[in-house]
């Protein structure tokens, strides 16, 4: 990645101090209109912490991760992803870009282009790297999710579970040191969702930090050093797999447990 060019005016993130979280979040609020949508969220995540966030529809889930980007903007409250605030102005949203990979409900590949080319394209146009890099790069990650052989296909020739496993690669491009998922596997049809979630364990076992926004609770169980239940814009309860599961502190989430899991 030596052929990587330097933005001058962009904050360059740097390795952060021993103990910083890699994401901090303050007094978040968000308002669509008249809606508020999140309330005060206050949220600190670890290097290397895999974080499932759940909780009924419209509970502002999705809109949190997308303020992690700022695919959402928000209205008051700080964020700070890798040593960068996020909401001090508008030249660190890119920088924050770089660090920050993102996979969607919809996959979101470009159907004109093969799966080799979707991977290659940001790392060129953001990375400014060559096309000889980008391409070694996608055949790395693309190896890395077990997709490698369908490189030259185009989307609309893989099956939807496949189709993810290219975004997440896609992601995984721009070497972030972050990871977003929001429902990545509420879109496939049951058989697919495995494949996916099997490529995101990989993923936590190598140590990537990742925030999920999912229903898959054995996914949550198994992998999640933290769930985070929200309801009506607000972080309710969070804890660890064992004790979220085993004892629920709040009427909300034992609610919404026991309609999800006996769904």
């Amino acid at each position: 990645m030596s052929d990587v060019n330097s933005n001058r005016t962009a904050p360059v993130a740097r390795a952060l101090p021993e103990g910083q979280p890699i994401i901090e979040i303050e007094k978040l609020n968000k308002w669509y209109g008249d809606f508020h949508a999140l309330t005060d969220i206050d949220l600190t995540v670890a290097s290397g912490e895999r974080i499932v966030i759940c909780g009924p529809s419209g509970s502002g889930k999705s809109t949190l991760i997308r303020c992690i980007n700022a695919l959402e903007a928000i209205q008051k409250g700080r964020i700070v992803v890798n040593g960068i605030d996020l909401t001090a102005n508008a030249r660190n949203v890119e920088a924050v870009r770089q660090e920050v990979g993102m996979v969607f409900q919809q996959f979101n590949l470009f159907p004109h282009m093969t799966v080799l080319q979707n991977c290659m394209l940001a790392p060129m146009r953001s990375r400014k790297i060559s096309k000889a890099a980008a391409k070694e790069i996608a055949m790395q990650y693309l190896t890395r999710v077990r997709i490698a052989d369908q490189a030259e296909k185009y989307p609309s020739q893989l099956s939807g579970g496949q189709q993810q496993r290219v975004a997440i690669a896609r992601a995984l491009c721009m070497t972030p040191k972050i990871m977003l998922f929001d429902e990545p596997t509420s879109a496939l049809d049951p058989e697919m969702v495995k494949e996916v979630l099997d490529t995101m364990i990989g993923l936590a076992q190598d140590g990537m930090t990742m925030l999920c926004v999912t229903h898959e609770m054995g996914f949550a169980r198994s992998v999640a050093d933290r769930v985070i239940f929200m309801a009506d814009g607000q972080v309710v309860e969070q804890a660890p797999p064992t004790q979220f599961f085993s004892n629920p502190q709040h009427d909300k989430t034992r609610s919404f447990l026991g309609q999800i899991l006996n769904h």
